[in-house]
């Protein structure tokens, strides 16, 4: 059963404040708890669960050595960032700031700039580990991952990319020379025909109300852009990343 004292703890790691002061943060839901649970490099302080889940995992709980309390999924909706949730709810422990790996010419890396909707941010983790792309470098204005939001959006992908954040200028001039930096705007090479497709390098990507800024436009070595076909202004921010991953993979592939 779920006390007073922790739901309103765990309804205060609704606000990004609370986060950053513990240094925790909350999962939600089956498949990525199930995932959580068997991950050796994430630290779960505690785990809430209905009966059925506890029963469903126990093995993984047991090895995860986490403390446990059982509790209804009425309970778990009620403190859940969720319409509804009948599994489990997780506090988890902030993990040190990711470094930045180390950069392979034959690999992408996805750059953001100040992309501040969670949804969106949660779906481009789960793009980026769709296509392989094991590296996701933020601007500093763009929004806090481990906002409810964006864990749910990922699907568990946050749990297999690799996130940072530091000034992208900073970042693009540690770049080894002749990266290609591919920047995403609404006129540029299309790409379903980019002649000499790279095999690696950085994708950026801004907002959908801003787009990429202006500071670091001096950075793009080549402009892209997906032609339209139809009188719509812009593609929302993650549909543009599918897009141009695809595209990217499929002609590097050629």
């Amino acid at each position: 059963m779920l006390s007073k004292n922790q739901a309103k703890s765990l309804r205060a790691l609704h606000r990004k404040k609370t986060r950053r002061e513990l240094g925790l943060f909350l999962v939600e839901g089956e498949k990525v708890i199930a995932e959580l649970l068997a991950a050796a490099d994430w630290q779960l302080q505690s785990l809430y669960a209905t009966a059925e889940f506890i029963t469903a995992y126990k093995s993984l709980i047991k090895q995860a050595g986490v403390v446990l309390v059982e509790c209804s999924a009425e309970e778990l909706t009620s403190v859940s960032t969720l319409v509804s949730n009948t599994a489990a709810l997780a506090v988890v422990k902030t993990p040190e700031q990711a470094p930045v790996m180390q950069f392979n010419n034959n690999s992408w890396v996805l750059a953001l700039d100040g992309i501040n909707d969670p949804g969106n941010l949660g779906s481009l983790l789960r793009i980026a580990d769709w296509y392989g792309i094991k590296q996701v470098v933020c601007s500093p204005t763009t929004t806090e991952v481990y906002n409810p939001k964006v864990i749910a959006a990922s699907k568990g992908s946050f749990l297999r990319v690799a996130l940072s954040y530091q000034p992208l200028d900073d970042f693009f001039n540690q770049l080894p020379a002749n990266t290609a930096i591919l920047g995403a705007y609404l006129e540029g090479e299309s790409i379903h025909q980019l002649e000499a497709c790279p095999s690696g390098g950085v994708i950026l990507l801004g907002s959908e109300a801003q787009g990429i800024s202006t500071e670091l436009a001096t950075q793009v070595t080549r402009k892209i852009t997906i032609p339209t076909f139809g009188a719509a202004e812009s593609l929302n921010v993650g549909v543009a990343a599918a897009v141009i991953c695809d595209n990217l993979k499929r002609l590097g592939a050629g």
